[in-house]
């Protein structure tokens, strides 16, 4: 079959395999051939007495001689539409000047110095940096490079993440990771003497990496196929001798693969605190902690054996406990441990919008709150009265106060789809504000505006719904609008900046969001709304949402994009397959979409908490109902499409969009071009250079520019 492949491709290049099918028309005026030949070899599952043809299952291994050429071919067939695509080359050049700007992120603060990560325009990845002595005032510090992931090697789709820094700011451990790949090895390097310890634990999925409070060693939770282990690594070890503290089973429970766990120090240094989360998104989280002043002594019960999610900080000799537990939309406890929480003592009531943030800094809570998906923070004593809040600047979103419990200084940024991010730090006790960092991009805010509305789903749920554009823009139907969403894992989603965006927004195209069930934006039963069965609920959701702008003329089906990525790519597969109709672009990214197998790659067993498993006879029945690759049916009409992945993405296998593009490539009637973009370097956990990430940036509005164009006549 590989030989058949690679002739194939060999040929299609050279003659254009015209002779062959339908011609493919993108709007604009692009012409292409058919796509490359795929080999359909049916293989049949039988789940519970109903047998389920599949015959792609051979571009389930991307290591094979056959998938490579495939993806080869592909590739060159979409490198062919983008040569034509005539908006390419200014696209490039608009996203060099918003996307190659200096960025920063929220700092670690230790020992009065500020540890961050940081971009100059004109670099292609973050180098960590140290801000020393900064008093909130412009020009009186300078920011110091300490790790720059340019030196570390020739691929600049190499990058580092800040993980710790000790107590007093000496030692900083730091991750590197190779394109958009989950997984990363952990590396110490000395603040003072500028150069690297000899210590690194190897490439690997962590959660948490964090120092003793003494510096001397490393706490560190590693996982793997076979669970999560914590260990502990004393500085100047080998790492094989590192002693394991937590896994393989607590209290003559069983810790399986799909629970997941990480450690942390208190920020006096006494306690390790352990949070295990039963699956992604957690149906259960118990907390265990051990006494670091009695070495040797066992973990402790905080909280175990409950389904209610909970996560707990330890300050000024008490534990705080911010639960779903019976509040649904969240709630803040003083625990008293080896007691049950129905009866801790209630710090912060449940209220008519969710929590869905919180920390401790100086002695203050900080409590953020949705209010219908605009953020709200108040702050309060560690008795629960009021003391303050932190007031927006308009619709956006606003990231919790992040910082310890001893410090005095706390950090949180603002942005929204027309206002690039502000780093601010806030001094907890006066309430004063200074700008930590501001993005500067050549976008002019105030000529846009963002607004939020409302609109019935499918059956009578009220949904929001964000919508931006520039002041003024027409509503008669004629323009280009690009909708994203996601629906899942209790994620909220809130306006946020994005390059790409504004280049949309730029252009005189509408952006739209809507807040669909199965997220977190109203608490845990919004969420138990979009999970299992009720999955539907989110794509109708999504589907209203398209309804309500068409019928309010921001749009029509002609000019109508949408895009979203992981759950959200199967949201893009769930509107090609049911809803072919209503779109005229897909942007289908990083996506799951055989729901029958996903389980079995990669970590998809984590997330049979969200979807469920088609291992399960009930589940089964329900998942086959929607999984779009199940559901493909040919001689239909489908939208353009372009499904977005790469080899480095380690969370959800790329198999998915590699069966899908050859499936729905064989299936659609329309004439409309089913592209693959597939990166070698691309994956879902960011850490692209960037240089590559305005490549992929052009490509895709490229594609989804072009595709939302007036149709040609008689096409």
């Amino acid at each position: 079959m590989v030989r058949t492949l690679a002739l194939g491709l060999a040929v299609w290049l050279a003659f254009g395999a015209t002779t062959v099918a339908q011609t493919i028309h993108g709007r604009e005026g692009i012409t292409l051939p058919p796509p490359p030949a795929v080999d359909a070899i049916s293989v049949a599952d039988d789940y519970f007495g109903t047998k389920i043809p599949d015959s792609y299952r051979w571009l389930e291994d991307a290591r094979s001689l056959e998938t490579r050429a495939f993806i080869d071919a592909q590739n060159a067939y979409t490198i062919r539409y983008m040569k034509q695509a005539r908006i390419h080359s200014q696209i490039a050049d608009d996203l060099d000047e918003l996307e190659n700007v200096s960025e920063g992120r929220i700092p670690l603060e230790r020992a009065d110095n500020y540890f961050f990560r940081k971009r100059l325009a004109g670099e292609q990845q973050f180098s960590i940096y140290v801000r020393r002595n900064w008093t909130g005032q412009p020009g009186t510090s300078k920011d110091e490079r300490l790790i720059d992931p340019a030196k570390l090697g020739r691929d600049p789709n190499t990058s580092v993440s800040l993980e710790d820094v000790s107590r007093d700011g000496t030692l900083l451990a730091y991750g590197v990771q190779e394109g958009g790949a989950d997984e990363a090895s952990i590396h110490i390097f000395n603040v003072k003497t500028g150069k690297a310890l000899e210590d690194e634990l190897p490439t690997a999925r962590y959660f948490g990496v964090n120092f003793a409070a003494d510096g001397a060693s490393l706490y560190y939770a590693r996982n793997n196929k076979q669970g999560t282990l914590l260990y502990q690594h004393a500085l100047g070890t080998r790492v094989s001798r590192d002693s394991l503290l937590f896994g393989h089973e607590f209290r003559g429970e069983e810790l399986t693969g799909d629970d997941l766990f990480s450690g942390v120090v208190t920020d006096d240094g006494r306690y390790l605190v352990v949070t295990i989360r039963r699956g992604v998104p957690a149906r259960r989280v118990d907390i265990v902690y051990r006494d670091l002043t009695k070495p040797g002594s066992p973990f402790e019960v905080l909280v175990w054996g409950i389904d209610s999610r909970f996560n707990a900080i330890y300050a000024r000799g008490g534990w705080y406990v911010k639960t779903d537990y019976k509040s649904p939309k969240g709630r803040i406890l003083k625990a008293d441990p080896g007691i049950m929480p129905d009866v801790w003592k209630t710090i912060v009531a449940e209220g008519p919008d969710v929590i869905n943030d919180w920390s401790i800094v100086g002695g203050k809570i900080y409590v953020s709150r949705l209010k219908d998906v605009k953020t709200e923070t108040t702050a309060y004593t560690l008795d629960g009265k009021p003391a303050g809040r932190i007031d927006s600047n308009g619709i956006g979103s606003s990231s919790g106060v992040v910082g310890r419990t001893t410090d005095r200084y706390g950090f949180y940024n603002f942005q929204s789809f027309i206002v690039p991010p502000t780093i601010y730090r806030i001094d907890t006790l006066t309430g004063k504000r200074d700008i930590f960092f501001q993005t500067k991009t050549p976008f002019d805010s105030n000529q846009y505006e963002l607004t939020q509305a409302f609109y019935k789903s499918k059956d009578g749920t009220e949904i929001p719904i964000f919508i931006a554009g520039k002041k003024g823009l027409k509503r008669d139907g004629t323009e280009r609008l690009l909708m994203t969403g996601y629906g899942g894992f209790n994620v909220d989603m809130e306006p946020y900046w994005s390059p790409s965006t504004a280049w949309w927004l730029e252009q005189g195209g509408w952006f739209a969001m809507p807040n669909l069930r199965g997220g977190g934006e109203y608490g845990e039963r919004w969420h138990e709304q979009g999970m299992f069965d009720k999955k539907q609920n989110v794509f109708d959701d999504f589907f209203a949402a398209a309804e309500y702008l068409i019928a309010n003329k921001y749009t029509s089906p002609a000019h109508f994009a949408v895009e979203g990525a992981s759950n959200g790519g199967l949201l893009m597969g769930a509107s090609i397959i049911q809803r072919p109709e209503l779109f005229s672009a897909v942007l289908c990214e990083y996506p799951l979409l055989d729901m029958l197998r996903y389980q079995k790659f990669l970590v998809g067993s984590y997330w049979t908490t969200e979807y469920g498993s088609s291992d399960n006879e009930k589940q089964f029945f329900y998942l086959l109902k929607y999984s779009p690759y199940q559901n493909v049916k040919s001689g239909t009409a489908y939208p353009a499409v372009m499904f977005f992945t790469g080899d480095s993405d380690t969370r959800v296998d790329p198999l998915h969009a590699r069966k899908m593009t050859a499936l729905l490539q064989s299936a659609s009637s329309s004439g409309r071009p089913v592209l693959l973009h597939y990166s070698q370097a691309g994956g879902h956990n960011g850490g692209l250079a960037v240089d590559q990430q305005m490549q992929d940036d052009a490509d895709f509005l490229s594609f989804l520019w072009t595709e939302t164009a007036q149709p040609r006549p008689g096409k």
